[in-house]
């Protein structure tokens, strides 16, 4: 029980970081604004209408359930594993993943029915439940993380983009991809056993 409520905490402090930062940055923010942090830093207010890059070839409703469902299975799996006895570094990370879903959930589940349309002359604002400018399922992603490490150019001998603008790291992402990210790498490098389990545990749901 003590595990399940470290884990449980984890968890939310995660999500409310998440939140606080979309929250802040969607109603402070215009739609494509940015501010400079340093030359490699920057905060840059856009909204993901479906995956990541902003894919959307799957209807963004499917694609909410989808999340709901995966958000539940890891809920169910990272039960089994304390209950197994795993240890903590797996729990941490598969925790880091549950949280990064399920801030992202939140975005597609809510943010339609409580903000505003966002523009790019004014700031997002609270509006009464129900009224947003999306419906239920079909809130946009808030992303802000923009992390231009080396801007250049292509040589000019480089075929067809020679001379053409080129950054290195483009995307722009949020807290709730970044605990993804990070914690998928940790996972591969780290918990190659773990991740065989995971796999026999998929294919006996299949």
């Amino acid at each position: 029980m003590k595990k399940r409520l470290s884990i449980a905490v984890f968890v939310l402090v995660l999500l409310v970081i998440d939140q606080v930062i979309k929250v802040t940055v969607k109603t402070g923010m215009c739609l494509h604004e940015s501010i400079r942090v340093t030359d490699w830093f920057y905060i840059s207010f856009i909204e993901n209408n479906g995956m990541a890059y902003g894919m959307s070839f799957i209807p963004k409703p499917l694609l909410t359930v989808f999340r709901l469902v995966a958000c539940c299975f890891l809920v169910w799996y990272i039960n089994k594993e304390i209950k197994r006895g795993a240890r903590t570094l797996w729990l941490v990370l598969l925790s880091m993943v549950l949280a990064g879903a399920a801030g992202n959930l939140i975005d597609c589940m809510f943010y339609g029915l409580i903000f505003s349309g966002s523009s790019v002359m004014y700031p997002s604002f609270i509006v009464p439940f129900g009224t947003g400018y999306a419906p239920f399922l079909e809130g946009r992603v808030v992303d802000m993380l923009y992390f231009p490490l080396i801007v250049t150019k292509y040589p000019d001998w480089f075929p067809v983009m020679g001379g053409e603008p080129y950054i290195f790291f483009s995307p722009i992402f949020n807290f709730a991809d970044a605990c993804i990210s990070v914690s998928v790498v940790a996972i591969i490098l780290f918990c190659r056993k773990e991740m065989s389990m995971l796999s026999h545990t998929l294919n006996d749901k299949s």
